[in-house]
């Protein structure tokens, strides 16, 4: 093919350069992130609002990151990885979105070199790198921040099937290559835990293209994969726990069954749409209240004829039957037959699943033009290739603030109640009180008995200070979805504005028996207790908050408060002085401790 192959390609024919294109061509989609900021949609939880991830790598946070159940995941290398950006970069938005970029690029290099050292094939290889470097699906994953699990899982997990891949070709029983990928695996797992199919992706490589089933025994391949189907069983039970506790797991109740089912089998040829037509991408894509029956069973008949005629032709076209199974095999643990959020879909879930359908797809049509003029197949490569970069480009733009994100989401779906409440929100904050009322009006019609809809018109109306409403709204969600920290907290605190100090204390003492190492909740509850005349109880809630957020003078003053209503004046003139060594100065702090008799605090 080389004797053949245009001069101007024969610049590109070294592995090293054609590393080099990927780097660009990932660089030049991606660049503009560099400068966008955070979007309030889980970047708040993650990173901007996270006191354990702001706070860097300290013993406490990377103690943290390993035992809690934030944002209802268990996947603390993704923790680590923020708090290190936070560490070395500070609390902007540009380092992380920096980092997934470079992940990213990472991620595309590692794929060509893994499919490469699988085929041996030069520019096939290259094909399924590009397209996975510059596809408009895996612009979510890239340029959200909350989507470091992703980029980060991603790159574990080529890392994995890499060594993988040597430990199989050198033919030995154990090795150095099988160790290697049995950590990477657990690094993955630890980043996401949708990794756990990687295992039966391990198995389908097998096949093809290492074609290890001609050399041994079914019962050999699977017997040397036991460890890492372990891991993936005690990773799914790890993430099946924090979810149900974190909340993010629907109930039979909420989404039945059959619908479910149902748009199992839709979902997957609406991703496979998005692969090939990736146009009206939109985050998030709300879920459906039902499916007509017709579209079930064209699904269902497309699903069924893709996966018999995997298995029928596998020996003639063995790429389509391990491209086709790895994509429809990884997406099984998002693809909603254990509902998690309300999502109908999402991009991200296709980040490593899309290699799959890559494989098979550029060997298919490498097959098909093999009797085609090399130009021409060039020139087809090429189009497609720029025009899913300039798609690619132009999803990233959709990413720049929340107003283009949501706007976007509410252009191209439709009852998309959290798209509505979360432009909302942003109207919000420029001010613009007309048009963001009239958004929660339009989420509250879209999805009048939601919890997360309930919720978050709750959140607004707290904003504009209309305490009953807002108390309504969180009552109504807490009896669709009892035992929720956030509700109970934020229910809380308009309880409390509304002057029920009382039925407030209740609903703080609620979350920290949920969550008993959440600072807000100590504080409001002490807050609270200092209310209803229980000051020696408000101390305690104060001490423990300031075990939590250790030389908070705030806190420290707080504490010094209600020491000194309960007659501890001592302690409460010393948590003043160490406030004050903290903000020298500060008149207020100076005045609290001249009112205890110290007329000398310094």
């Amino acid at each position: 093919m080389s004797s053949q192959t245009a001069s101007p390609l024969r610049l590109f024919s070294h592995p090293v350069a054609i590393c080099l294109l990927l780097a660009v061509a990932t660089l030049a989609v991606y660049s503009p992130v560099r400068n966008y900021g955070f979007v309030n949609y889980d970047d708040s939880g993650y990173f901007f609002s996270n006191p354990h991830v702001l706070g860097g790598l300290t013993v406490a946070n990377v103690h943290w990151a390993f035992i809690t159940n934030e944002q209802a995941n268990w996947h603390p290398l993704t923790w680590l990885s923020l708090m290190l950006d936070a560490q070395l970069f500070g609390k902007g938005a540009t380092a992380p979105h920096v980092v997934n970029v470079l992940l990213h690029l990472i991620n595309s290099i590692l794929v060509f070199i893994l499919v490469r050292c699988w085929t041996a094939t030069l520019w096939r290889s290259a094909v399924v790198a590009m397209l996975f470097a510059i596809h408009p699906l895996h612009v979510e994953s890239v340029a959200w921040v909350a989507e470091r699990k992703d980029v980060l899982s991603g790159f574990f997990g080529l890392l994995t099937l890499l060594c993988y891949t040597r430990y199989a070709r050198s033919g030995r029983a154990l090795s150095l290559s099988y160790g290697f990928a049995l950590l990477f695996f657990a690094c993955g797992l630890m980043s996401k835990s949708m990794l756990v199919t990687l295992p039966f992706v391990m198995v389908l490589v097998d096949f093809w293209p290492l074609q290890r089933f001609n050399r041994l025994l079914l019962s050999r391949l699977l017997i040397e994969k036991i460890p890492f189907f372990v891991l993936s069983v005690v990773a799914s039970i790890v993430t099946f726990v924090v979810q149900q506790k974190g909340g993010a797991m629907s109930t039979l109740t909420k989404i039945p069954l059959s619908l479910r089912l149902e748009n199992t089998f839709i979902s997957y040829v609406r991703y496979l749409t998005k692969v090939f037509f990736p146009v009206n991408l939109a985050n998030p894509y709300p879920p459906p209240h039902y499916w007509p029956i017709l579209w079930v069973l064209l699904s269902v008949g497309l699903f069924a004829a893709l996966c018999l005629g995997a298995v029928a032709l596998r020996k003639e076209f063995a790429y389509f039957f391990t491209g086709w199974f790895w994509f429809a095999g990884m997406l099984v643990p998002v693809i909603g037959l254990v509902q998690v959020g309300s999502q109908a879909l999402a991009d991200r879930y296709v980040y490593l699943p899309l290699i799959g359908i890559l494989i098979a797809a550029v060997w298919g049509l490498g097959e098909l033009c093999i009797k085609c003029p090399l130009r021409v197949v060039w020139c087809v490569a090429a189009l497609i290739l720029l025009a899913c970069a300039g798609r690619a480009r132009n999803q990233v733009s959709v990413w720049e603030n929340d107003q283009r994100l949501f706007g976007h989401a509410l252009a191209v779906t439709k009852n998309n109640y959290v798209a509505s409440i979360n432009l909302g929100y942003w109207y919000s904050n420029q001010g613009n009180v007309k048009d963001a009322l009239a958004l929660y009006h339009d989420a509250l019609e879209m999805a009048p008995e939601d919890p997360t809809a309930l919720y978050d018109v709750g959140n607004e109306l707290a904003r504009y200070r209309d305490w009953s409403e807002a108390i309504d709204d969180y009552q109504r969600a807490l009896k669709l979805t009892p035992d929720q920290p956030d509700i109970l907290n934020n229910l809380g605190f308009a309880l409390a504005q509304n002057r029920q100090p009382a039925e407030a204390a209740d609903c703080f003492q609620a979350v920290l028996k949920l969550q008993p190492d959440s600072y807000d909740a100590h504080i409001n509850l002490a807050a609270m207790d200092f209310a209803l005349g229980r000051y020696d109880d408000a101390a305690k809630q104060y001490e423990a908050a300031l075990e939590l957020l250790p030389n908070n003078p705030q806190i420290m003053v707080y504490l010094g408060d209600a020491l000194a209503r309960a007659g501890q004046k001592a302690a409460a003139a010393e948590h003043y002085r160490q406030a004050l060594q903290l903000q020298p100065g500060n008149p207020q702090i100076r005045a609290r401790l001249q009112a205890l008799g110290q007329q000398n605090p310094d």
